[in-house]
Parts: structure tokens; C-alpha cells; sequence
């Protein structure tokens, strides 16, 4: 066989497409539960870490400091094969959309907290000499301005914790990249894994551009 019927073929892949299809939109699902939750709960732990009582601080830095270090493949094999042992079972889809919101929350976390201590101290200084209540300096003063700053970090945490929803193949989760294994078994062919491989690229290169498109416009004055 030549090259392009074994890694391009384009009958194989219009076969394969409805396969594909239906792991693409489980892929989306997963990526948009997992940037929701991640990213709410992100701002909530950095809160919790710069603002919160010195018991809230402890858990805080110890969740960003355990879930940046542990690989995500690692921990999905925890949650999803481990978790039943005392007595806790979650599908594919739950274990992938816990596992990668706790490390997308950490990864959150700590961009916010670079972009809120980048604020001047002047700002806060001056709120708290008005007599501005906390949560008002926090909700109106610090956060819209940090979400400036952190924005395009944070994008780009986004677009990299969206390429590792395809680990969700690894607990049986029928995303994309399960889809496209099943598909090639099924055709004994390579190519739904190049299909998968260019709906990805089509997905994602938008995405990178997106984030540099971010970076320069947050920089202008």
C-alpha cells in the first residue's frame, strides 16, 4: 500500500466520520465542563490564598502545589481505578472532568494571583482609606484588573488543558482520540487517527492565535 492509502485515506475516513463526530462533540462537553469548573474554581482557591483565614491560605497553596506536580495521566488512573476500591465510582466522563478541573483550578489559581498581585498597593491603599468595604475592593477594584492581566496566561492554560482531554481515552471515555483508536482497529487503517489529528488542528490552531491576539491587545495602552 502507499502512503496516502495508509495514512491518508480518504475512504476510510468519510467511513469513519460519524465515529468521529460523536467523539468530537463527547470532547467538546468534556472541554467546556472542565475550563467552567476549572477556571471558577480557580478564582476561588486564589482568593482563598491571598485573602482568606491562615487555615483557608494552608489548603489553598497545598491544592496549587499538589495538583500543579501530579501529571494528569496519573491522576486519572487514581480517580477512575482507585476511587472504587473505597467504594466511590465515577465514569469515564466525571473522572476526566475531575481530574483535569483540579489541575486546570490550580494552574488558574496561581495566573490570578500573579495578575491581582500586579496591581499596585496604591489602588487598594486608597479604596481602604475611602472607607470601600473588602469584598467591594475585591469585586470592583482588584478582580476586573486582574482579569486583564491574567487573561492571555490564562488562555493559554485554556488551550493546553483542552489538548489533554484527549487522556480521557485512557478511562474509556469515547472522546476523540477513543473514537479514532476504536475506528483504526475497526479499519485496520491508520487514517481516522490522522482525521482525528486534523479536527484537532482545526480546533486548536484558532485557539493559539486567539491567545496571541490577547497578548498583544492587553498590552496596548
Amino acid at each position: 500500500m502507499t502512503f496516502i492509502e495508509t495514512f491518508l485515506n480518504l475512504e476510510v475516513m468519510a467511513r469513519v466520520l460519524p465515529m468521529l463526530l460523536r467523539g468530537f462533540v463527547n470532547t467538546l462537553l468534556l472541554a467546556a465542563a472542565v475550563l467552567t469548573i476549572g477556571a471558577v474554581a480557580g478564582v476561588a482557591i486564589c482568593l482563598a490564598r491571598l485573602y482568606g483565614p491562615k487555615w483557608a491560605r494552608v489548603l489553598a497553596i497545598a491544592w496549587i502545589d499538589l495538583f500543579r506536580a501530579i501529571p494528569i495521566l496519573v491522576l486519572l488512573i487514581l480517580i477512575y481505578y482507585a476511587l472504587p476500591f473505597a467504594g466511590i465510582r465515577l465514569s469515564g466522563y466525571w473522572s476526566a472532568v475531575i481530574a483535569l478541573s483540579c489541575v486546570f483550578s490550580a494552574f488558574t489559581a496561581e495566573v490570578f494571583r500573579a495578575g491581582i498581585e500586579a496591581i499596585p498597593k496604591g489602588q487598594i491603599e486608597a479604596a481602604q482609606a475611602l472607607g470601600v468595604p473588602g469584598r467591594s475592593i475585591i469585586a470592583e477594584i482588584i478582580l476586573p484588573q486582574a482579569f486583564r492581566i491574567a487573561i492571555p496566561s490564562h488562555t493559554s492554560n485554556s488551550v493546553a488543558i483542552a489538548k489533554d482531554t484527549s487522556l480521557a481515552s485512557v478511562v474509556a471515555m469515547p472522546d476523540l482520540l477513543k473514537q479514532a483508536t476504536d475506528a483504526q482497529a475497526l479499519t485496520a487503517n491508520p487514517s481516522p487517527l490522522i482525521a482525528a489529528a486534523l479536527i484537532y488542528l482545526a480546533v486548536l490552531l484558532p485557539a493559539v492565535r486567539l491567545v496571541h491576539w490577547l497578548e498583544r491587545r492587553m498590552k496596548a495602552p
